[in-house]
């Protein structure tokens, strides 16, 4: 099976971000999506294509709107795109009663009592994933980042494998789930992971094994399309870009503009390893596998394994020194001070510290979390 890989810009950049829609009473989660859309489509009809609008956009359930950006060059770009947007929707919101909240989860809005978008598509996977599916309220921020040709897509994607725990405790703000503290940092990781093909991505020699993998999901009828291929760092041939899927849902634009930072400089990074015939290092899948866990529980105080001979290290411990590495390339993509915020979001907390300091401030009541995400939000 042949899969044609679209050629893009090396390095450029396309931002998603989930937002959950809350009651602004109550702060429980809202099935206000189409009312907004069509308030949105009204609005601004000049911008409409086919009754949707290009950049803000529908997802799996009515309680979540999508912004997605269009192809952009430098990070500052994407977040001022992100902005426009986020901007749109508060106007649409407001009127309805409705706040936007960004976390990985709602604290304590009951997954099962959330209505799923009337599409083909979304009723198949519940129906065929059953207690799982309907237990899929979760929110992320994904970055797609360019490559300018097909043979650095299997090794780019193992090397953004490497920093899986990097990316997880840095968004990691999912600690409660239907009311209750998880004990995890990142609930979501561990919820989205139970979905046919999610999880963490294999790792392929070279994309012809990728293709003969994506044959196999076709012919057993595993997949209908490569999109339902849900990996936490997957491909995207038609796009001709590597998405990092990896993150909780983030309250600000700030910690947006510094993931995808980070995304976008280790890319390039990567890129130029490669253009000058170099390889990209890997570990064994069992590694991947627990550095993935131990940042989905224990977030900014994971110890992390580092390398295939099992060197560990705290993961802000590492984050500094990667991104002292990093500094070059940030300055060449012109996302400097993007990436220096990774650090801010080591001193102020995560989002996952701040939610628990609140609730704790507040003798446990998680409406006071709900109220705090929708303040950050609105600071953007």
């Amino acid at each position: 099976m042949k899969i044609d890989f679209a050629k893009s810009e090396q390095s450029t950049l396309g931002l998603e971000w989930e937002i959950a829609l809350v009651d602004s009473a109550t702060g429980e989660l809202t099935a206000g999506a189409n009312d907004i859309l069509a308030k949105v489509s009204a609005d601004h009809p000049e911008v409409m294509n086919d009754g949707e609008h290009p950049h803000i956009k529908g997802e799996m359930l009515l309680n979540t709107v999508e912004l997605v950006t269009g192809i952009c060059h430098t990070v500052a770009e994407g977040t001022e795109d992100l902005r426009r947007n986020l901007n749109i929707v508060r106007e649409a919101a407001h009127p309805l009663g409705l706040d936007l909240l960004s976390a990985g989860t709602h604290p304590f809005s009951n997954p099962r009592t959330q209505e799923v978008t009337n599409k083909e598509r979304y009723s198949k996977l519940v129906d065929r994933t059953q207690w799982w599916g309907s237990q899929m309220l979760i929110y992320g921020v994904h970055v797609h980042v360019g490559l300018d040709h097909v043979s650095k897509a299997m090794p780019v994607l193992d090397g953004l494998v490497n920093y899986f725990p990097h990316f997880q405790a840095l968004s990691a703000s999912s600690p409660f789930w239907n009311g209750e503290d998880t004990g995890y940092a990142s609930q979501r990781a561990l919820m989205f992971q139970q979905l046919p093909t999610a999880g963490l991505p294999f790792q392929f020699p070279t994309w012809d094994a990728y293709e003969s993998y994506v044959q196999d999901m076709f012919t057993t009828g595993v997949i209908d399309t490569t999109s339902e291929i849900r990996w936490d760092i997957r491909p995207v041939a038609g796009l001709g870009t590597v998405e990092m899927r990896i993150c909780d849902g983030m309250s600000t634009l700030e910690e947006i503009g510094a993931i995808a930072a980070l995304t976008q400089c280790l890319v390039e990074d990567f890129s130029t390893t490669l253009n000058d015939g170099g390889t990209i290092p890997t570990m064994p899948p069992w590694h991947v596998q627990e550095n993935k866990w131990r940042a989905a529980r224990y977030g900014m105080d994971a110890i992390i394994i580092l390398d295939a001979a099992g060197k560990e290290q705290l993961v802000t411990e590492h984050l500094v020194e990667l991104l002292n590495k990093l500094e070059p390339v940030a300055a060449r993509l012109g996302c400097a001070d993007e990436l220096a915020s990774v650090e801010s979001i080591v001193a102020k907390g995560a989002s996952y510290q701040r939610q628990r300091r609140v609730a704790a401030a507040h003798s446990g009541d998680l409406r006071a979390v709900v109220r705090e995400l929708v303040a950050e939000m609105a600071t953007n």
